[in-house]
């Protein structure tokens, strides 16, 4: 039917999916507008510096060593996660790559939510919310799990490469997709093989049984006083002698 929307491999409508890959990827793309601020790369270094304050002792290096790492090249740094976000937010709403995506963001997610975040400070007082960033990863494994369940995007660009390249659908899908699969197994139809009529058995007679008597190979004829034995080969009627 001309309405109905495309479906996938499974019966489930692509719109509703990917309308929730492409609004998670907008929200995205507004927090990497944020990042390229320059309010952004000026307290950088003083929330990762800040978020360290107040965490157990066992936490101390893990902070310790972020700050080294970054405190000589804050702006680089700073920049590096603002391309990252824009990155992630095009593939997103593109739909490029999705399992690769989908992997990475969840990983940057929780960096971001140990680090930037001070992974929520539950245990600290005063503490109101476990972070955002826990929660972005939450929402990218279920957006891959999704993916698994109801196979490729047909909004996304994955949907058009995959027409094209065969080995791009092991960096946008979970499992190889259904019509690849089917199309792999099916053996190949040749022109010539197609052009060849199928063999058709001829029907079979049946035969007379062994035990039967040779007149009943020439049936009998009428003749002038009723039915009488076989007849000549000359067109006569053969009859036997009257009697008197």
């Amino acid at each position: 039917m001309a309405g109905t929307p495309a479906a996938t491999s499974r019966g489930i409508p692509a719109g509703p999916k990917d309308a929730l890959r492409i609004s998670f990827g907008i929200i995205w793309l507004i927090d990497a507008i944020l990042k390229w601020l320059p309010g952004f790369r000026s307290g950088y270094m003083g929330m990762i510096m800040g978020e360290a304050q107040g965490q157990p002792g066992w936490l101390h290096r893990w902070f310790s060593f972020w700050i080294n790492l970054q405190h000589s090249e804050v702006a680089f740094f700073a920049y590096l996660v603002a391309s990252l976000e824009t990155l992630i937010a095009v593939a997103l709403i593109a739909g490029f790559a999705r399992k690769i995506t989908y992997i990475s963001a969840a990983s940057f997610s929780l960096l971001i939510w140990a680090t930037a975040e001070g992974f929520g400070g539950p245990y600290t007082s005063g503490s109101a919310d476990i972070g955002t960033g826990v929660i972005y990863a939450v929402v990218f494994a279920g957006l891959l799990a999704l993916s698994a369940y109801a196979g490729p995007a047909r909004y996304s660009a994955d949907h058009y490469l995959e027409e094209k390249i065969s080995w791009w659908w092991k960096y946008a899908e979970v499992r190889r997709p259904v019509h690849d699969q089917s199309a792999t197994a099916a053996p190949a139809v040749t022109a010539e093989a197609a052009a060849i009529p199928a063999t058709v058995p001829e029907p079979r007679t049946a035969e007379p049984p062994a035990g039967a008597a040779a007149c009943e190979a020439f049936p009998p004829t009428a003749g002038p006083a009723g039915t009488t034995g076989p007849a000549a080969s000359d067109g006569q009627v053969l009859t036997g002698p009257r009697s008197t």
